[in-house]
């Protein structure tokens, strides 16, 4: 037990860490006001698969935080809530597609990109914008437009990073019931 709390805390500090680098120096701009396009999301699917979905909300509120602080216009907290939504919902369903097992194949592939799919239209299609509107009181067809175009470019980018991280954990980690005592 032990262990697996000095796993979750490394795996927390170096996705929070990875998060923030990703999202802070790799935003590629898009036309929407205050909307850029992510690969972090990918990464957060990431570990999120690999170490559950407290790890996973976790990094996304720090990760987040941090790059909104980073940026001196202060934190938006529905966005860093809504990241840190996303990261729980996809270590909630990491038994789905069993990233630890040392097997990712297709089947796995298509439920892990079920999985951020719904992830993403939970936090950027429905959180994001509803709790924009009650903390902010922003206008809702401003903030759920933001959600959609958000929403809709990361659940492409975590399709990409997201598969590709899973796929080469995957093949680097043992076979289940490869390992044989001599």
């Amino acid at each position: 037990m032990k262990n697996n709390a000095v796993k979750s805390i490394v795996a927390i500090g170096i996705g929070a860490a990875l998060f923030f680098v990703c999202g802070r120096f790799i935003a590629i701009p898009c036309p929407i006001p205050n909307v850029t396009i992510n690969i972090q999301y990918g990464v957060l699917a990431f570990m999120s698969a690999a170490f559950g979905p407290i790890v996973g909300l976790l990094i996304g509120l720090i990760g987040h935080a941090l790059i909104d602080f980073s940026w001196g216009w202060g934190v938006w907290w529905s966005w860093v809530f809504s990241s840190a939504i996303f990261g729980f919902v996809m270590g909630c369903t990491k038994k789905l597609y069993g990233l630890n097992d040392g097997e990712f194949g297709t089947k796995q592939i298509v439920r892990f990109n079920v999985s951020q799919l719904i992830g993403h239209i939970i936090a950027w299609g429905i959180a994001a914008p509803a709790l924009d509107i009650l903390i902010y009181a922003e206008p809702a067809s401003k903030v759920f437009l933001q959600g959609i175009v958000a929403g809709v470019s990361n659940i492409v980018t975590t399709a990409i990073v997201g598969t590709i991280l899973c796929v080469a954990y995957a093949a680097a980690r043992p076979k289940k019931g490869s390992l044989k005592e001599e």
